[in-house]
């Protein structure tokens, strides 16, 4: 790649902002990464409170770190992470039946946030031309004159701190949902910004635990919510010897407290999950967090969008944590900015906005179709909407015996082929015909597809 600018400025170090630090660096000589946070990434942090919460990197994300960071993989395994067949090792429940897929067609690397995101950051630190800036807040843009944004102002989260301004090319919002980016731009003459937000109101509680029991359970254990029960669980094997278990509620808040957080967990377990998770010994306190709503930043429809200026990550679109979508679509998003950059410094914030909304679009449909099968939700169900959620189900329920269907079904949730492959002949006619849901079959024809 060439380089197309001076200085970048990244704000966040969360997997966002690291991710589009490594698509910056060979585009920009200098790469900066502001943080409020300090410099430790032991543990969670608090600009990632979900970083206490099970994690699941789905398939494409899991390809995307590797592209970026070349034995990334290996570097994990040998630190810890667990290794899954997600065949033979995982068991998933959704719309209350267990789903079948294909041993050995994926495998599976487990860890916690912190754990990953310390090896992302360790990895992005390493890149020549990288620094961080850690215990700072971002309190405004600088305008470079009309129509370009020429860096931000920061001030020092220490005592008597002064306020600095870091003048770049080009500035990155990776700051998530409570970024003001929207606000500032507006307070500049720019916008106004469009937004779709769809209110879910998830309350989700975990806790790290060691099953005596663990080989019962296999290395993870996903029940999603359905029609009538709005919640789930993840129950995911990671480094350290440990599971972290995760219940989550539409519109409830799971307990915190030990007995009402066992009592939530029984009404989503299976009954010999359930076991484990109830004669494992705990290993840390119950973390709870509540995540308000689905939300889509429209950037793409800014007619006097300024240049200098891109937005990555949940500051841009938010989904549903149930789904585990975060991380995998801050890659695509971070691919989508390093293509944008290869095509050089013009018009680069339009390119970028117009080709990440496209990358964004099939994730976002489903994460929204599929928060709108539930009753508990509100909000407007097109004809569109209907149809499809009448079809995943039925598309479940032919998984649930055909080991082919459920392969193909986990390929599209796992953000590998769009949502289209799921309307291919073979898919179709095992879903809807009478007895094509009755038999595991011959594996489902497919074109290798990368969502970006």
């Amino acid at each position: 790649m060439r380089v197309i600018g001076e200085h970048a400025v990244v704000l966040g170090a969360g997997m966002a902002g690291l991710l589009a630090a490594r698509a910056l660096t060979g585009a920009y000589e200098r790469v900066t990464i502001v943080e409020r946070d300090g410099g430790s990434t032991r543990e969670a942090r608090k600009g990632v409170p979900q970083g206490r919460h099970a994690h699941v990197l789905l398939p494409r994300g899991q390809r995307t770190l590797e592209d970026f960071f070349p034995g990334l993989e290996r570097e994990l395994v040998d630190g810890g992470a667990v290794v899954a067949d997600p065949g033979t090792d995982h068991r998933f429940v959704m719309g209350g039946r267990t789903l079948l897929r294909r041993a050995g067609t994926e495998r599976a690397i487990q860890a916690s946030r912190p754990f990953l995101e310390r090896a992302v950051r360790e990895r992005v630190a390493a890149l020549p031309g990288v620094r961080f800036a850690c215990g700072r807040d971002v309190v405004g843009l600088l305008s470079g004159g009309p129509g370009r944004i020429s860096g931000v102002q920061v001030m020092p989260r220490s005592v008597g701190g002064a306020a600095e301004e870091l003048r770049a090319d080009l500035v990155v919002d990776a700051m998530g949902r409570g970024g003001r980016t929207r606000y500032w731009l507006e307070r500049l003459g720019y916008g106004p910004v469009p937004r779709e937000e769809i209110d879910i109101g998830v309350g989700y509680a975990s806790r790290p635990i060691r099953p005596a029991l663990a080989a019962r359970i296999g290395r993870a254990v996903v029940v999603g919510p359905r029609p009538g029960r709005s919640a789930g669980m993840a129950l995911v094997a990671v480094e350290g010897d440990r599971y972290l278990l995760t219940v989550a509620g539409l519109n409830r808040r799971p307990p915190a407290d030990d007995d009402g957080f066992l009592a939530f967990a029984r009404e989503l377990a299976p009954p010999d999950v359930f076991e484990a998770i109830r004669t494992a010994e705990p290993l840390g306190g119950i973390a709870t967090h509540r995540y308000s709503s689905d939300l889509r930043v429209r950037y793409e429809k800014v007619r006097n969008l300024p240049e200098g200026l891109v937005v990555t990550g949940d500051a841009l679109c938010s989904f549903n944590p149930i789904y585990a979508q975060g991380m995998t679509v801050a890659g695509l998003e971070a691919e989508a900015l390093r293509r944008s950059l290869r095509e050089g410094p013009r018009d680069l914030a339009r390119r970028y906005f117009r080709a990440v909304a496209k990358t964004l679009d099939d994730p976002w449909r489903m994460a929204v179709a599929a928060d709108l099968s539930l009753p508990e939700v509100e909000g407007r169900r097109s004809p569109a909407i209907k149809i499809m959620n009448a079809y995943v189900d039925r598309v479940q329920a032919a998984a649930a015996q055909d080991a082919a269907v459920g392969e193909q079904f986990f390929r599209v949730i796992g953000l590998l082929d769009p949502p289209t492959a799921l309307m291919r002949p073979a898919v179709l006619a095992r879903a809807l015909l009478p007895g094509g849901r009755g038999r595991v079959a011959a594996p489902v024809a497919r074109e290798e597809h990368a969502t970006a």
